[in-house]
């Protein structure tokens, strides 16, 4: 273990721990308080109870560390931040869909260095510290490795997109479709599963718009640990670009260049 982020990743686990005993416990109740943001995106009493939790374990262990958190926002401007989406999925959550999941970074300087993603309803937690690797654990079981896949060919790439809507929104729906036609398969698993599902080696390519940095960040560790790469659509390495593309690293520059491709030379059929 890296010296440096050791105590950080324990930190972040067990932050993973107390987000999961409350939003679990919340989930398929008759009783969840659903709202609805400025955004028109919903937020439930859970999302809102993760994060105030959080937050005040933070204050506690890192005081003089930042936080940017979906619900509350951001707090403190060190060049340590720590990231917190307390329900990636809220709209899984509240209709009772498993998919969803607390996710957790540490960013220096922009830079996650530390990320947690932990899905109770699916009993799995993916993890990452620089420099350690990225692991898995299943239903409270040994810690796994994890590594992504060795497809090196489009054809035979397995590609996991999100939405239609968000692509078609950004003006990329063009670059889907040609995408779409090009690889293996194409399928939207959705929010966090997908980056879970590449950093395991299951599927190939990962790509999305209108992410946010609490979206993605502890997949920009878990990814690359796990062997592969993790940039913005156009291929810069900031998670603050409202778009993410994560490969098994073989297939990135390709898949950079297709999008691009496409996007400025858009289909006429």
């Amino acid at each position: 273990m890296t010296a440096s982020y050791s105590d950080d990743l324990a930190l972040a686990l067990s932050l993973a721990d107390t987000a999961d005993a409350i939003s679990a416990s919340r989930f398929r109740t008759a009783d969840l308080t659903i709202s609805t943001k400025p955004d028109h995106t919903h937020v439930t009493d859970a999302d809102l109870a993760v994060e105030h939790a959080l937050r005040d374990v933070l204050a506690r262990e890192r005081p003089d560390d930042g936080i940017l958190g979906e619900e509350y926002g951001t707090e403190g401007d060190s060049r340590r931040q720590w990231i917190i989406d307390p329900i990636d999925g809220t709209a899984n959550f509240l209709r009772g869909v498993p998919n969803w999941a607390t996710l957790l970074a540490l960013a220096i300087d922009g830079v996650p260095v530390v990320g947690v993603a932990s899905a109770p309803a699916f009993g799995k937690r993916w993890w990452a510290a620089r420099g350690t690797g990225a692991w898995l654990s299943e239903n409270g079981g040994e810690p796994r490795r994890l590594t992504v896949s060795s497809v090196d060919a489009i054809e035979n790439a397995s590609l996991s997109f999100q939405s239609i809507a968000q692509w078609d929104e950004a003006g990329y729906l063009d670059s889907l479709i040609d995408l779409s036609r090009d690889v293996w398969r194409d399928r939207a698993f959705g929010d966090m599963w997908s980056y879970g599902l590449l950093a395991e080696g299951l599927i190939d390519v990962v790509a999305e718009f209108d992410v946010k940095e609490y979206d993605i960040a502890p997949f920009a560790v878990i990814v690359e640990e796990a062997g592969g790469r993790f940039t913005a659509i156009d291929g810069a390495n900031s998670i603050a670009e409202r778009s993410s593309l994560a490969t098994n690293g073989v297939l990135h520059d390709a898949i950079v260049t297709h999008i691009a491709r496409t996007h400025s030379s858009p289909s006429t059929t």
